[in-house]
């Protein structure tokens, strides 16, 4: 006659699965979710550690060695991220596009959300000098253009996601205002560039050559902004 095992019975091998309940592929899930999640985690930290390091020592200064042990992550495990260091340099240099989509939106809302076209202009100045010449901007943005003779198609796309951007955003923004009668304005491209270059191009112009960190303070900051409006509404505000 047959014994039959009652449910739960441990079986010579060991604790079988419906000794806990758990189907085997769950039991694998369970065991793999750990890993997952410190997968996940390294990610950061390996990004972390090749920003400080590319900003400080630069692409061709900085090898993969250092970035896994700033980042306390084995060399393999850069590898499961990333194929090689050109693509970890690739993620780093255009992650900062993502940051421009929320400027973007920001931007447009400062302006209109204003009581006058002089305080917008003025509030959207402010905010995009300050937005532009932080030093780890001014750190990217300089590594970029060192490494655009090696990689040319990565500062070209750097360009169109960040700074062609904004002119493209300032652009819309000045023709629809100027199709409200707020501002006079035959070519809205040629007036973003202006906007931008009179708020922005003495700093950044620094900044390309200088020390990042040797920026100017808030308030000179904000009177820079505020001539710059001066200057633009001079040229583009409505007649009479």
């Amino acid at each position: 006659m047959e014994v039959r095992k009652p449910p739960g019975t441990r079986s010579p091998g060991g604790i079988g699965t419906a000794e806990v309940g758990i189907p085997r592929q769950d039991q694998a899930a369970e065991s793999d979710r750990p890993r997952r999640s410190a997968r996940l985690a390294s990610g950061g930290a390996i990004r972390e550690a090749a920003a400080a390091l590319f900003l400080e020592k630069g692409y061709q200064g900085t090898s993969l060695d250092e970035i896994a042990a700033v980042a306390k992550v084995s060399k393999q495990t850069i590898y499961t991220h990333f194929a090689n260091k050109e693509e970890l340099f690739s993620d780093l240099v255009l992650g900062n596009a993502e940051r421009v989509e929320g400027f973007v939106v920001s931007m447009m809302r400062t302006v209109n959300e204003a009581g006058d076209i002089q305080t917008g202009l003025r509030d959207l100045a402010r905010m995009y000098i300050k937005f532009v010449v932080r030093p780890e901007v001014l750190r990217l943005r300089r590594l970029v253009i060192g490494e655009a003779g090696r990689y040319p198609e990565l500062a070209r796309t750097y360009h169109e996601r960040v700074p062609q951007k904004v002119y493209l955003a300032l652009a819309t923004l000045f023709r629809d205002l100027s199709h409200q009668g707020q501002l006079r304005i035959d070519d809205p491209v040629l007036a973003a560039h202006h906007f931008a270059w009179l708020t922005i191009g003495k700093d950044l112009d620094h900044g390309m050559f200088f020390d990042p960190a040797e920026r100017s303070a808030g308030a000179e900051l904000d009177g820079t902004a505020d001539a710059a409006v001066a200057a633009f509404l001079r040229a583009y505000a409505p007649r009479g």
